[in-house]
């Protein structure tokens, strides 16, 4: 890929690139509002599916970020987006919360229990194991099984929890199908992202914090990649890849422009 002076649009990835904890990293207000005042086309990406974007900018803001909700792209409005482009109207049912129930209700899904056209399984903070039961019996009637994403556990105050990787790999148990997963590391969270902001690959950079979901899907979609090292990733997290991303930075404050009359040493 070029190099980053050819980049013209924007991907980056929230947790461990923008904020960590709820607290903004540093740069990273400083980074939107670039991108902003230069009218830069941008996406903030998450695979947490919990959230519709009006929440997600509303819970960014309180970490000091200034984030518009048409700027943000979830694994949910992927989803929803992959779903309609499959069966226009479709149905579906769903284990979920607002991030996706709301963006297939927009996208003029049905949700139903009765001979759904998918079933969706997303992140939530209370698997019924009822609805999970429902879940194998209709995708064993033949429901098409999707899932937002890939995440086995996800982090809470309290230590690691499971996640949507883990009750889709229950389900995938008990029917022995498995799931289309449409969030990081599958290219085609970034493909749509591109669709939303009219971008295409050769001129887009994204930023990530992860090698084995953000940087190896971003490389497949031929992006610039820059992993920052302010998430999970360290050098020798790095090395353990055949891969390498295009640019390894300290943090998102390395990509901010030089103020005017700062010496170019």
């Amino acid at each position: 890929m070029g190099h980053r002076n050819e980049v013209e649009c924007w991907l980056t990835d929230m947790d461990g690139v923008l904020v960590h904890e709820n607290h903004a990293l540093p740069g990273a207000a400083a980074l939107l509002q670039q991108w902003e005042d230069s009218g830069t086309p941008y996406l903030v990406l998450t695979n947490n599916s919990i959230f519709t974007a009006r929440d997600l900018s509303a819970r960014l803001r309180a970490s000091g970020l200034n984030v518009p909700e048409d700027r943000i792209w979830t694994s949910a409005l992927a989803t929803a987006d992959f779903l309609r482009q499959q069966v226009p109207g479709g149905s579906a049912f769903v284990i979920g919360e607002a991030g996706i129930l709301t963006a297939l209700h927009d996208a003029g899904y049905i949700m139903t229990e009765t001979d759904p056209d998918f079933v969706v399984v997303g992140e939530t903070r209370n698997y019924s194991f009822d609805a999970i039961t429902k879940a194998i019996r209709l995708i064993g009637a033949g429901a098409r099984f999707i899932v937002t994403n890939p995440d086995a556990t996800g982090p809470s105050a309290d230590g690691p929890l499971p996640a949507t990787g883990a009750i889709a790999a229950l389900i995938t148990k008990a029917t022995g199908k498995e799931p289309y997963v449409v969030g990081k590391p599958n290219p085609m969270m970034f493909r749509s992202a591109l669709n939303k902001i009219g971008a295409h690959s050769e001129n887009t950079a994204m930023i990530g914090d992860r090698m084995d979901t953000d940087i190896v899907a971003g490389i497949e979609a031929g992006l610039h990649t820059v992993l920052v090292l302010t998430g999970i990733s360290d050098q020798r997290e790095i090395e353990r890849y055949p891969f390498r991303p295009d640019e390894v930075l300290q943090g998102v404050f390395e990509l901010l422009d030089e103020e005017p009359g700062e010496s170019d040493l």
